[in-house]
């Protein structure tokens, strides 16, 4: 009878100890009126505080498991991760996609405050409660935005940045020693600076260019344009025109000369030096007769029906009065001289001069032939 009630205790025991590790199935609706606890490391006696669920224990999930089996229905498995599993790993929640077994979405423990907001209207903050456009970054050291291209995908690696501080707005090319290919300073202009329009027409201090590229100045401290070459070897500043015709190049030289050559041509059609002598390679051709007019028709002296001659003595009179050829006109000590002008006043005196000399030869010739026949007689 002793060993009898022995086994029963045995048994006993061991039923009990079964049922006390035997899942619970509950085939109804579970409600907990107050809070719960889940995990190992849950006591007798919680303190909640204001948690309604709490999962406790050093290795924290929640899995969803989606058990869909049609093609027509998404079964992917997502996860709620929080901290690593491993030793020396990091604190971190996440969300796990269960299926592609990876975390697109990852919270590091410590992160500042408002590292992320999503207000009502959508907007969107990094560092601030209040963002108040679509996507506000805030930072205390130059805010920025990088862009990565990791290689992963065959192509070239290149990082840019753009970021802004208190000195400018700019592009970083951290690639290639993060140069600053693009920056903008604060208070830059009163607006325009820098316009390209619909058309492609790129405006520097207008909004409506007229050109391709059109540059508008209305400070009288600065000039519309200046070209500079700071480097220390070579001082020749270019600018070079193209089309489908022919190719020019303008350039100050280190002669200091302003020249213009085709490119190509190792001779200079035009040379302007810095004293002010002008060198041009072919001849020079003006647009306008200058001071060609009815009364001074130029090239049009020996036609009677547009110009008459005065008289020889009348107009050396002139010339001797004014004390210049009136074609000309005066030439002022250190006063500029009108090359076309003058050139042209030149050409209409030497023709007129020419008609002098044939009525002078006319002249001359009818006295020989008086002289010759007084000898005869």
């Amino acid at each position: 009878m002793k060993y009898f009630k022995q086994l029963c205790l045995f048994i006993g025991s061991a039923a009990a100890i079964g049922a006390a590790n035997a899942d619970n199935v509950i085939n109804d609706d579970l409600i907990v009126t107050f809070s719960a606890c889940v995990g190992n490391d849950c006591n007798n006696g919680e303190s909640f505080g204001f948690d309604t669920l709490r999962l406790k224990e050093n290795n924290l999930r929640i899995h969803f498991d989606d058990t869909s089996s049609s093609a027509s229905f998404p079964s992917n498995d997502w996860r709620l991760v929080a901290n690593d599993a491993e030793n020396g790993g990091t604190s971190h929640f996440s969300i796990e996609d269960s299926t592609a077994g990876r975390l697109p979405f990852r919270v590091e423990a410590g992160a500042a405050a408002n590292a992320l907001v999503v207000e009502a209207d959508s907007d969107v903050g990094i560092g601030t409660l209040n963002p108040v456009v679509k996507l506000h970054i805030v930072d205390g050291d130059s805010p920025a935005i990088r862009l990565e291209q990791d290689g992963s995908s065959g192509f070239t690696p290149q990082t840019w940045d753009m970021a802004s501080n208190e000195a400018n707005f700019f592009i970083r090319d951290v690639t290639n020693g993060s140069s600053l290919p693009f920056r903008i300073k604060p208070g830059s202009g009163n607006g325009d600076a820098l316009v390209i329009a619909a058309d492609g027409g790129v405006g520097f201090g207008t909004d409506a260019p007229s050109q391709a590229a059109h540059i508008r100045e209305t400070s009288a401290a600065l000039t519309a344009m200046l070209v500079e070459n700071v480097n220390g070897t070579a001082q020749n500043v270019d600018l070079q025109l193209k089309n489908s015709a022919a190719e020019w190049r303008m350039r100050n030289n280190t002669v200091g000369q302003f020249v213009i050559n085709a490119t190509g041509d190792s001779n200079f059609e035009f040379a302007l030096s810095d004293t002010g002598t002008l060198t041009l390679e072919g001849g020079l051709i003006t647009g306008t007769a200058g001071n060609c007019t009815a009364a001074i028709p130029c090239d049009r002296v020996f036609d009677p029906s547009v110009f008459t001659v005065k008289p020889i003595e009348e107009h050396a009179k002139e010339m001797w009065n004014n004390k210049f050829l009136g074609a000309v006109g005066p030439t002022k000590p250190d006063q500029p001289i009108n090359i076309t002008q003058k050139t042209t006043g030149i050409l209409h005196e030497l023709e007129v001069a020419h008609i002098y000399i044939e009525q002078l030869h006319e002249r001359l010739k009818a006295m020989e032939e008086r002289f010759a026949d007084l000898e005869k007689d």
